[in-house]
C-alpha cells in the first residue's frame, strides 16, 4: 500500500477536497483515493462548496463548449461560402493541379519513372485522377510501392491502399517494412504508412515536366 499517497489523500480530504481535486493535486488513481477517504465525513460547508465548485465548472466547460460551437459555425460558414466559388473541374483544370501536385510532390530525378509517393490519401487518389482521366495510363501500367513500420499489419495495409488507388495488389511490389525509429506520435499519425504510385514511362514523365514548366512560365518569371 502507498501509505504516503494514503495519508496525503486524507489530509486533502479532511480539508474539504473534492475527488476530483485530491486526484488531481495528488497523481493517485481515483480508485485509490476513493477508497482511502471513504470514511471521512465532511462538513456541510465543505460539501456545499464541493457543490458549488462543481456546478462552476460545469458553467465553465458549457460556456467553453459554446464558444467551440460558435467558432465551428464561423469557420464552417466561411469554408461553405468558398466552395461556392467552384462547381467544377475541367480536364484542363485537372492538367494544372496534377502538374502542381507533382511538381510539389513527384519524383523528377529518374527520366523513365512517373512517381509519386505520399501518405495522404486524398493527395493519392487526386493524383490517379490526373493520371488516369489527363495522362490516360492504361490500367496496367501503374505500380504501387508501400513503405511503412514494422508494428504494421500488411495486409491491412495493402488492402487499404489498393482500396485507395484502385490498383490490384498484384500491381504492388513487395511492401517496405521499416524497422521503427520514429516516434509513436509519427506512427499512430501514419498508420498505413506511405504509398508511392507510378508508371514506367519516358514519354509520360517528359510530358508532365513540360507542362510544369510552361506552368511556371505562365506565373512566374522562372524559365
Amino acid at each position: 500500500m502507498n501509505l504516503a499517497g494514503k495519508e496525503k489523500a486524507r489530509i486533502l480530504r479532511k480539508q474539504g477536497k473534492s475527488i476530483n481535486q485530491i486526484v488531481a493535486e495528488s497523481g493517485l488513481s481515483k480508485a485509490s483515493v476513493s477508497v482511502w477517504v471513504r470514511d471521512i465525513v465532511l462538513t456541510k460547508s465543505q460539501k456545499n462548496k464541493i457543490t458549488e465548485r462543481g456546478r462552476s465548472m460545469e458553467s465553465i466547460e458549457k460556456r467553453r463548449l459554446s464558444r467551440l460551437a460558435n467558432e465551428y459555425k464561423k469557420t464552417r460558414s466561411v469554408m461553405d461560402s468558398a466552395k461556392k466559388d467552384i462547381s467544377s473541374i475541367s480536364l484542363h483544370e485537372l492538367k494544372i493541379i496534377g502538374s502542381m501536385l507533382y511538381l510539389g510532390e513527384g519524383g523528377k530525378t529518374r527520366k523513365g519513372m512517373v512517381r509519386l509517393a505520399n501518405s495522404d490519401p486524398l493527395i493519392i487518389q487526386m493524383t490517379m485522377r490526373f493520371f488516369r482521366e489527363v495522362c490516360l495510363v492504361p490500367e496496367n501500367k501503374f505500380y504501387g510501392h508501400i513503405h511503412t513500420f514494422d508494428n504494421a499489419d500488411v495486409e491491412k495495409t495493402e488492402k487499404y491502399w489498393s482500396k485507395i488507388t484502385k490498383i490490384p495488389r498484384k500491381q504492388f511490389y513487395k511492401t517496405y517494412v521499416k524497422q521503427s525509429t520514429a516516434s509513436l506520435h509519427k506512427r499512430k499519425t501514419l498508420p498505413y504508412g506511405t504509398c508511392e504510385i507510378g508508371v514506367c514511362d519516358t514519354k509520360l514523365f517528359l510530358t508532365i515536366m513540360g507542362w510544369i514548366e510552361k506552368i511556371k512560365e505562365l506565373t512566374t518569371n522562372v524559365q
